[in-house]
């Protein structure tokens, strides 16, 4: 009646975990891989659960367990995977469990000694988790929790291909009928409960810091576009800035600005006017690049960080920008009405402040706004054309010339 009792920890030990995680992925409505880290638990409680069950010499007890074990080590490693945005190779695992299976089915056949069972499934649950750590090995951010989830699936891989082979050298032989009463069935209850519990913690841990990055940037995301908002925009070009200077990189700053935009709701609504700043937004995100940040920092008022970028790029960014948003259809508008935007650009110059690189470029764009809007203005052209006479004044008919304006 003990070891009844006993060997149900591990089995309501996974249930509770699996819960857990469910509980974390509905309320936190976080990414799939945490439903798929409740899901690996529950399968694996299965296993435990049939082992402890079903009659121990019961021929089919090994290829049951092997099944379910099985499918929670592969929904495991496919979700820490998938949270590391690695691909899974799910054939391989497909391969390795039915060359696994066929060898179990072939030594249950031919003889009643447990040992070789054992031996044959771990190296299978073994050789898995190790596709997963290298898998892992490959994913280019490495964090204090990555490190961590990369060393407790190495844990599993480790214990999966030793431990059988290291109780075997003391319990040399296992029939199934004393499987239940033999050294290792004792210490696979304790290993097992011992790994469920640090990959859980490992994994709970690694979901609520995700939570909390999750919150933390819904609360610097502006609601309608999913943009920065201004604080968040303002502090990462303080970070973007720095970087820049330390990197010798070049890094340019526009401002854009819905034209007319007060008019568009007194005219259609305020409920048009949102819609038209949530098109602009999404526009922007197309046509950013990765590496660039963009915000909405006012109003009707935008700004991009573009990163790595000399002020020639940067301009030609801002005037596709411009020339996709004439071009854009607006639902809540009359079909024959498009709106413009106009953009300021500058370029940061060494030890260059945020907030006169702001300056500067939001002077570009209200010159663009004071020359009759739908146009993009550079702040480094207008210090060319106040430096020109002094240095070379073709060079502003040039310019000019070249971009059309």
């Amino acid at each position: 009646m003990q070891t009844q009792i006993l060997g149900m920890v591990t089995p309501l030990m996974a249930l509770f975990f699996a819960a857990t995680f469910m509980v974390l992925w509905r309320v936190g409505r976080m990414k799939r891989h945490v439903l798929g880290f409740g899901i690996a638990y529950a399968l694996s409680a299965v296993g435990f659960l049939i082992t402890h069950l079903l009659p121990a010499d019961a021929f089919y007890l090994f290829h049951a367990t092997q099944l379910f074990y099985t499918l929670g080590s592969t929904v495991l490693v496919a979700s820490v995977c998938e949270r590391a945005g690695q691909r899974f190779h799910l054939g391989s695992f497909v391969v390795v469990y039915l060359i696994s299976a066929l060898v179990l089915a072939v030594a249950v056949s031919f003889s009643n000694d447990v040992a070789s069972r054992l031996i044959i499934v771990n190296i299978g649950y073994g050789v898995m988790f190790t596709m997963g750590v290298t898998t892992l090995l490959t994913a280019r951010r490495r964090n204090v929790i990555d490190l961590a989830i990369i060393a407790i699936m190495a844990f599993q891989a480790a214990d999966f291909l030793a431990r059988p082979t290291l109780t075997l050298l003391f319990e040399r032989s296992i029939p199934a009928e004393a499987y239940r009463d033999s050294i290792y069935y004792s210490l696979i209850g304790l290993v097992l409960g011992v790994k469920g519990v640090t990959t859980a913690v490992v994994l709970i841990g690694a979901t609520i810091a995700e939570w909390t990055n999750t919150l933390r940037e819904s609360s610097d995301r502006d609601s309608l576009t999913g943009l920065l908002n201004r604080g968040a925009f303002e502090q990462s070009m303080q970070s973007l800035l720095s970087r820049a200077q330390t990197e010798g990189r070049p890094l340019s700053l526009v401002v854009a600005d819905i034209d007319h935009f007060k008019q568009v709701n007194d005219i259609w609504g305020h409920q048009a006017g949102d819609q038209a700043i949530s098109s602009f937004g999404e526009l922007i995100k197309q046509m950013v690049r990765e590496s660039d940040t963009a915000g909405r920092i006012g109003g009707e008022e935008f700004c991009i960080a573009v990163w790595n970028c000399p002020n020639d790029p940067a301009e030609q960014l801002a005037e596709r920008i411009r020339q996709a948003f004439v071009r854009l259809e607006h639902a809540s508008l009359n079909d024959d009405i498009r709106l413009t935007a106009s953009f300021g650009v500058a370029t940061a110059r060494e030890g260059e402040a945020y907030e006169h690189l702001f300056a500067r470029a939001d002077a570009a764009l209200y010159r663009a706004k004071s020359s009759g809007r739908d146009r993009v203005e550079n702040a480094e052209e207008r210090r060319l054309e106040e430096t020109a006479p002094k240095l070379k004044p073709s060079l502003i008919d040039l310019k000019r010339a070249a971009t059309g304006r």
